[in-house]
């Protein structure tokens, strides 16, 4: 199953390093998850599976930073998955993509453990708000699966040490860090602010299997400058920019 031709547009991503074909109507990736492939500490020989994967930005984004990764997504809904497929080619970019639901792994996942699991999850509680009127979008953003399923399904297919990397809305944290914290330790949450002075409107979360350090929450990193948006003009920070433009990683700790 695959969208019509006609129906997609071609988008840059990473300063024009990526072309990425996306629905001009349903789910449209935006900047989340290029910022979730910049947190991933992953280097090169190592695996990623990422989990609802859609039109593979993510792990596509985090495969041109990092190369020689060895990059797997699931993909519930079937012209989503057929899209990442498309672009992992379109890009020259290797990346294994299963059509199915993460609470139902393919037998070809069961057989694999990874480095690491990424992951961005629905934003929004389908028990809660109306339904969107396109159907692949409806399910990209508030979908069906609890939060507690994709951490189960992350948990068990990580290696012993490996890490998994959440990029979700803040008012679904403690739904997430509940869940995190029965399966994974070492836990490092990362706030992100639209503005100097605004609460936190989103957050990075990792966890590694196994690990044993100390619960750590960061500052808040600020997205945008200034305290207001000011003309039709771009205005993020130096910081957030180079990772959105250039593809350089985004760390936890320190600027």
């Amino acid at each position: 199953m695959r969208f019509d031709p006609n129906t997609l547009t071609s988008d840059h991503f990473l300063g024009g390093a990526l072309d990425i074909l996306q629905p001009a109507k349903g789910y449209r990736a935006g900047v989340d998850p290029v910022l979730l492939a910049a947190s991933v500490p992953a280097i090169p020989g190592q695996s990623v599976l990422e989990l609802g994967c859609g039109a593979g930005v993510a792990s596509l984004c985090l495969g041109h930073r990092v190369k020689g990764l060895s990059l797997s997504g699931i993909e519930l809904q079937p012209e989503y998955s057929e899209l990442a497929v498309q672009n992992a080619a379109r890009n020259n970019l290797e990346m294994a993509v299963y059509n199915g639901d993460l609470r139902v792994l393919p037998k070809e996942l069961l057989n694999q453990s990874f480095d690491h699991i990424i992951a961005n999850p629905p934003y929004f509680d389908r028990a809660h708000g109306t339904a969107a009127p396109d159907a692949g979008r409806d399910i990209a953003l508030a979908g069906a699966t609890l939060m507690k399923d994709w951490v189960q399904a992350a948990a068990k297919r990580l290696k012993p040490k490996g890490y998994a990397t959440f990029i979700q809305d803040i008012r679904r944290l403690p739904e997430l860090l509940e869940a995190v914290s029965a399966r994974l330790g070492s836990i490092e949450i990362l706030p992100l602010a639209a503005r100097l002075g605004r609460d936190s409107h989103l957050f990075l979360l990792r966890a590694r299997k196994g690990g044993r350090a100390a619960f750590r929450l960061y500052s808040p990193r600020v997205m945008h400058q200034g305290v207001a948006h000011a003309g039709d003009r771009e205005s993020y920070t130096d910081q957030i920019r180079s990772v959105l433009r250039d593809g350089v990683a985004l760390k936890f700790g320190g600027r």
